[in-house]
């Protein structure tokens, strides 16, 4: 199984949940790579690298966040995988 790389953006009531936290704890466990961040609109954006069985676990995650979020819609792109280490919280 090769390696894939999604970029998401996350709507809903996920800002101020702990979502980006959360999401970096699960991808940590399930040793995917990749980042995420708030944006101004009051949506999340992450981009998740790793075997496609595992990204598919976090994308699925992402569907449902952390207890206090609210998720309405979740739009997933793929794109070529560069080779990101670590799981970052980078705004």
């Amino acid at each position: 199984m090769g390696k894939v790389r999604a970029h998401l953006r996350i709507y809903g009531r996920v800002q101020g949940v702990g979502f980006r936290w959360s999401m970096q704890r699960e991808a940590r466990k399930l040793g995917v790579a990749g980042w995420v961040r708030n944006l101004p609109d009051g949506s999340v954006e992450a981009v998740i690298e790793g075997d496609e069985e595992r990204v598919e676990a976090l994308i699925g995650w992402a569907h449902q966040g952390p207890p206090l979020a609210r998720v309405t819609r979740v739009e997933v792109k793929w794109e070529e995988p560069e080779g990101l280490e670590g799981f970052k919280v980078v705004g």
